[in-house]
Order: C-alpha cells, then sequence, then structure tokens
C-alpha cells in the first residue's frame, strides 16, 4: 500500500513539473508564430475566392 503512495507523490510532481515547464516555455515566446503572418496575405485571395464560391453555388442549388 505504500508503493501506491509513493507512487502517486512521484507522479503529481513529474506533472507539476511539466506544467511549471510549460509555463515558462510559454512565456518565453518559444509557441509564438512568426512566419504565418508574413505569408497569410500571399495566401488570402484563394481563401476569399474560396469562400465566395462556395456561396454562391449554396445560392444557386
Amino acid at each position: 500500500m505504500s508503493v501506491i503512495y509513493i507512487l502517486l507523490s512521484v507522479s503529481v510532481v513529474v506533472g507539476v513539473t511539466f506544467f511549471i515547464l510549460f509555463i515558462m516555455v510559454v512565456r518565453s515566446g518559444q509557441y509564438d508564430d512568426d512566419y504565418t503572418p508574413s505569408v497569410r496575405m500571399l495566401f488570402e485571395d484563394e481563401l476569399v475566392k474560396e469562400q465566395t464560391d462556395t456561396s454562391k453555388q449554396t445560392k444557386t442549388d
């Protein structure tokens, strides 16, 4: 029974450690996306054309 308490406490410590590391990484800007905004303007017209094409198809059906 004492093994369960040890495993439970170790798993909680590991979980809290990974959560703290995740928060630190997010705050440091690891997941900031610098590439997509610079490329988005190149593909924006295609997205608008697809949306207008689908809206025209639904109106004529």
